[in-house]
């Protein structure tokens, strides 16, 4: 899932329901995040049930909460990519397209693809919402998987600084720096 919104509102129970709680349904169905250059449109968001907060003195209480989502990348939908990966990045002079090349040395993937299922693709996953590629290469020694070199595309300036805002949460949530050369 690529944005956990939680909403939680609270509303002060009737006065004929002073002692008792009573569960309303709701279902909140729209994009998260939508866009012309994206794949993900989000999710419907269906809440059972609301939660009821005792009245105080008249006010009434009404609370929305965001939970954020760690930036993760996935090759297996749902299954985070342990190994911090090395970084290369490309732009073009003009800033109108550029590259990604993701290089993971024995990434933890192998050790789970054969439990899990297969790799699917290549998912960087934050508050936004996911980024994919089908640009993904496996590297072997000896018969053994020993890597893996994923490639993300960026072929818009939007899509350019989508990317970066997304490796500037994934960096700081693991510690990478950015190093010109």
């Amino acid at each position: 899932m690529a944005t956990l919104q939680s909403m939680a509102f609270c509303f002060p129970s009737s006065n004929s329901l002073s002692n008792q709680s009573r569960s309303i349904p709701v279902s909140l169905c729209g994009s998260v995040h939508s866009s012309l250059n994206s794949s993900f449109n989000g999710l419907c968001l269906h809440l059972p049930q609301l939660c009821f907060a005792k009245q105080r003195q008249g006010q009434s209480i009404s609370t929305l909460s965001i939970m954020m989502v760690k930036p993760t990348i996935q090759f297996i939908q749902g299954t985070d990519e342990q190994t911090i990966p090395d970084v290369r990045l490309t732009k073009s002079r003009d800033g109108t397209n550029g590259m990604a090349i993701f290089t993971f040395t024995e990434p933890s993937v192998f050790d789970s693809a054969s439990i899990v299922g297969d790799i699917t693709g290549f998912y960087m996953i934050d508050e936004e919402g996911v980024i994919q590629s089908v640009d993904v290469n496996a590297k072997f020694v000896n018969g053994k998987p020993a890597g893996i070199e994923a490639k993300y595309i960026m072929r818009t300036p939007r899509e350019w600084d989508r990317f970066m805002r997304f490796m500037e949460r994934y960096s700081n949530q693991n510690g990478l720096s950015f190093i010109k050369k």
